[in-house]
């Protein structure tokens, strides 16, 4: 049976509590119900516009959680000083623009720019936090991880999610194993995730190497007509399918 974890991100429970600023539906629940289910992990995104997880849901989350935090955050002073005061399990660097809905994309790591984010990945390991790169899956990006020091990569799937065909689909998926070949042979534990529903979700976990799987959107939104344990068991038993 294939060995891959199962992340459940936690941000639109509270999206949907940032709406009305109530304190219901609250993260930290959802995060008990998603463990009870099989997540492995649980994954918020502290964004520095805070547009959901808020500073107290994560402190709130590590307080609860003795293990299998994951916090996915930009590289800025203010939420590495966070991360270093939270020391959650894992820190996955995102890109981030104020203008986004969602993240649109991996991490740029070419020219200059990947400068400070090394210093940043030695500030958290010292900490005794993994850390990961968000990266397309082509393969200067994952050198460039490999590089910087990192403990992992998470290959962002957009393009794999939102590709039509089974032609395109395919061309996605190869990029998504080759950059995940590269990934093992650099050592490097291999995550993936973004835009995984339960349609596409099984090719991405069977690829060789997988170790992790970071879901949120999908699973939250089918929570909404079966409820949040069904919806995180299904997702695990689609993950743990055999090839």
């Amino acid at each position: 049976m294939p060995n891959v974890k199962l992340g459940v991100n936690i941000d639109h429970v509270a999206t949907l509590r940032q709406a009305r600023r109530e304190v219901d539906p609250d993260p930290v629940s959802a995060a008990r119900v998603a463990r009870s289910a099989g997540a492995d992990l649980i994954v918020c995104h502290l964004r520095q516009d805070r547009r959901h997880i808020q500073d107290r849901d994560l402190l709130a989350l590590r307080k609860v959680l003795k293990s299998g935090l994951h916090v996915e955050m930009a590289d800025r002073p203010e939420m590495v000083k966070i991360a270093l005061a939270v020391k959650p399990d894992w820190v996955c660097l995102v890109p981030e623009t104020p203008d986004e809905v969602t993240t649109e994309g991996g991490l740029d790591l070419k020219g200059s720019k990947p400068s400070g984010i090394g210093k940043t990945i030695k500030k958290l390991q010292g900490a005794g936090i993994g850390v990961s790169l968000f990266v397309d899956p082509e393969a200067v990006a994952v050198r460039m991880a490999h590089n910087l020091g990192a403990d992992a990569v998470e290959l962002c799937t957009a393009e794999y999610a939102r590709s039509t065909g089974r032609r395109t689909q395919g061309t996605e998926l190869e990029r998504l194993e080759l950059a995940g070949y590269l990934a093992h042979e650099l050592k490097l534990e291999l995550h993936a995730g973004h835009a995984l529903d339960y349609s596409n979700v099984v090719p991405v976990a069977q690829i060789a190497g997988m170790r992790c799987l970071n879901i949120g959107f999908a699973i939250i939104s089918r929570s909404i007509f079966m409820g949040l344990k069904p919806a995180v068991a299904e997702m695990k038993r689609l993950i743990q399918q055999q090839p």
